[in-house]
């Protein structure tokens, strides 16, 4: 049963700086405002929906066609994926913790003044029919003029498991035809709109048309620089040597995706996918971590 709105501010509140509200969908959601900057932050899926450093234009971007009910996906914001990464014939894409409920764990400010929330999945009999794993997911969120998320695999069980997964990051962009992203150079990718043909990268990357790439070995930071606003956003990681980047570009229709949207956003993922997989035997943890600054 899901703690109630009074609940869950009574618990975990931080006066004038978070509580609970009823988000779209009557889905409950943390409000964060420090002067540091804002955030939204779902509970379904664990799921960051907006962040906005202060004096900054958002970084996240969100579909104006975005689907709030229970059980749904939401497109845009940082969708977890987990515990695997991608389709799998009759079981959800991309995982089934992105549509289920977190609990909150813990609320506070750190010396930074920082928010720093954290939110929990276990494993319960709806996980095991679709993943016959006992597991711990925790999720870190530490919120400021930089964002840091962290997500925490622990097995609980008495059986390795091997999973696949990622901070699904979709960033505002002004336009997608100028915007490149940087880091990549050299690095080899999988190119899933060319059947998984393996490919090197030659400088940065540009968009052009579809773009959904794995790109494998690599844990360099990238930079999306958005050349009509001049802003430069960087992404860190650990935890992670795969990174996908993904625009669909004008010839994909989505439901949840209103028309030309596509233009104003860029996923750079921060995962482990395709031949990066993470085994944990019982007892073992694994964290994967991403860092984002505007420069």
């Amino acid at each position: 049963m899901n703690p109630s709105l009074d609940t869950l501010n009574h618990h975990f509140s931080l006066p004038g700086t978070l509580h609970f509200v009823n988000g779209s969908g009557d889905l409950p959601v943390a409000e964060i405002q420090t002067p540091l900057a804002s955030a939204r932050v779902a509970l379904q899926g664990a799921q960051l929906l907006a962040w906005q450093p202060a004096g900054a234009a958002p970084v996240i971007w969100l579909s104006r066609a975005a689907v709030f009910a229970p059980g749904e996906p939401v497109r845009g914001g940082v969708p977890v994926c987990w515990p695997w990464f991608g389709v799998r014939e009759g079981l959800p894409a991309h995982g089934f913790v992105r549509t289920r409920m977190w609990q909150v764990r813990a609320a506070s400010t750190d010396a930074s003044r920082q928010v720093v929330l954290r939110l929990g999945l276990q494993d319960d009999a709806g996980t095991r029919a679709l993943w016959d794993h006992a597991f711990d997911l925790e999720l870190q969120l530490t919120i400021g003029a930089t964002l840091s998320m962290t997500l925490t695999s622990r097995n609980t069980g008495d059986r390795a498991f091997t999973l696949t997964d990622a901070l699904h990051t979709y960033f505002c962009v002004a336009d997608i035809d100028q915007t490149v992203v940087q880091g990549l150079d050299g690095c080899d990718y999988l190119d899933k709109v060319q059947n998984f043909a393996r490919t090197r990268q030659s400088g940065a990357v540009e968009f052009t048309g579809e773009t959904d790439r794995i790109y494998v070995d690599t844990a360099a930071d990238c930079m999306i620089e958005d050349r009509v606003t001049q802003r430069a956003i960087r992404v860190s990681k650990s935890g992670s040597s795969s990174t996908v980047v993904w625009n669909p570009w004008r010839d994909k229709v989505f439901a949840d995706m209103a028309a030309g949207e596509y233009r104003q956003m860029l996923c750079v993922e921060t995962c482990n996918a395709g031949p990066d997989q993470v085994t944990l035997a019982p007892g073992q943890s694994h964290a994967l971590t991403v860092r984002l600054a505007v420069d």
